[in-house]
């Protein structure tokens, strides 16, 4: 298997956006169910590129696989925090490569001078909050009912990992 982790670059935005919709689909990890419309989705990756937003891809023999993002919350008060973004397809997991593009974006995202990323891990993936925490990343506090899927409520676990941390 030849993987790698590289910077999201215009060549990738419609494979990794059939992975976003792949991974939306399948109700699991993220916020959405279903990929934005791919115009919608191409203005976000140009964004992120034009912003020298940390961004990253996981190949897997050329093909993408997987991707990992630190993206700015808003107001001027918290201009020092980004929140992580990632998601592989089924395939790509448990090779590393989640470890591999964390640690690519939360390096990019220090250089660029963030001291603080946070994000979110449903409290039904517990692999992924294992990931987080062996990354560094510290329990902040439970959101209770943070998503609804098909009806059914599933609480969040808050994380974050302060650059001193790190």
């Amino acid at each position: 298997m030849n993987s790698s982790i590289t910077p999201l670059a215009e060549p990738h935005f419609n494979e990794l956006h059939a992975v976003l919709d792949a991974v939306a689909r399948e109700k699991r990890f993220l916020a959405l169910t279903q990929a934005p419309p791919l115009a919608e989705t191409i203005a976000f990756f140009r964004q992120n590129l034009d912003h020298d937003r940390p961004h990253f891809v996981a190949l897997i023999e050329g093909a993408v696989v997987g991707w990992c993002d630190v993206l700015p919350v808003f107001g001027q008060s918290r201009a020092h925090i980004g929140v992580l973004g990632i998601g592989l397809l089924p395939s790509a997991r448990h090779r590393g490569l989640g470890r591999q593009l964390m640690a690519a974006a939360i390096d990019r995202a220090w250089r660029q001078g963030l001291t603080r990323i946070e994000l979110t891990v449903r409290a039904d993936n517990p692999n992924a909050r294992t990931l987080y925490e062996r990354l560094g990343f510290q329990h902040e506090g439970v959101q209770r009912q943070a998503f609804r899927v098909d009806g059914q409520f599933i609480d969040s676990h808050a994380m974050a990992l302060l650059r001193h941390a790190a």
